[in-house]
């Protein structure tokens, strides 16, 4: 294909972190080396699965489905959302501790996402999984359709609003079991497109997000256009909870952060080993 005159297909969710990085790049706001992009907005599950069809040329994907991505895709060192104090929630109505949830449906935001994947890591034995829409799972919780649930997002600001309780901060349980940061969601390119736009990307993709970050206010509407009746107040949060240097660039601790969560996964047969190499550049 020809990268500097067809439109590379881009894939990110609606959410306040997504559109705030994205919104430079997609806007003409920064370099992008010739390359031109057409923005494809959906839920990450549902990104998730356009990647694992081989739909999109650049794509934001969970760390978990990246697993199943490497030997089409690369992985960009920028754009991503990677932390601390920022993962998966597990939230019930009445469950006392996790292990009363072994045999209970559990809802979870799709079956490629990371938070089922740290769910699985955590406990292998829960395993009866149901698989909704991230902005579904606390009704179903609260309705008492499911045992507990796995949220994701903005759910994490309002779950109390749902009358729910925290069981278990499976980002916090990552941090404790392995010292690192926990990889949430990267951006992935086809390798397919060659070194050098894949690098271009790259470079573009970093330059937008610190055009976001120098600019706080350039992408506002942006972000409320997409942003599914949040607060101001939720929007702002959100933003601040997933965008972070390792947003900028992922550096060494990033880096190892991925590579050592692959590697559990593989190791517990949840994901495919692969000898790919996971950046490009």
């Amino acid at each position: 294909m020809t990268t500097d005159t067809v439109p590379l297909t881009l894939g990110f969710s609606p959410c306040p972190n997504d559109t705030y990085i994205f919104h430079a790049l997609v806007h003409g706001l920064v370099d992008t080396g010739g390359l031109a992009f057409r923005e494809r907005l959906e839920d990450v599950e549902t990104l998730n699965r356009l990647a694992l069809e081989g739909a999109l040329d650049v794509s934001k994907v969970s760390y978990h489905a990246l697993g199943f991505l490497r030997d089409e895709y690369v992985l960009l060192r920028s754009g991503g959302a990677l932390g601390r104090g920022c993962g998966p929630l597990v939230v019930t109505r009445g469950a006392a501790s996790m292990a009363e949830l072994r045999g209970k449906p559990i809802a979870v935001p799709g079956r490629y996402t990371t938070a089922v994947l740290l769910l699985r890591l955590f406990d292998p034995s829960l395993d009866n999984l149901v698989y909704l829409p991230f902005h579904e799972i606390m009704g179903a919780v609260a309705r008492g359709e499911v045992a507990a649930g796995v949220i994701i997002h903005e759910s994490r600001f309002t779950f109390p609003e749902y009358g729910l309780t925290k069981l278990l901060d499976l980002g916090e349980w990552w941090e404790v079991e392995t010292g690192c940061p926990i990889p949430l969601g990267g951006i992935v390119a086809r390798r397919s497109l060659g070194r050098e736009a894949v690098a271009a990307i790259d470079r573009a993709l970093r330059a937008s997000v610190v055009h976001a970050r120098t600019n706080p206010g350039a992408a506002a509407g942006y972000i409320r256009a997409h942003s599914q009746e949040m607060s101001d107040e939720v929007c702002a949060a959100h933003i601040d909870l997933y965008v972070n240097d390792f947003s900028l660039q992922l550096g060494p601790e990033g880096e190892g952060a991925v590579a050592t969560l692959l590697q559990r996964a593989e190791a517990s047969g949840v994901i495919p080993r692969s000898t790919a190499l996971l950046f490009e550049v």
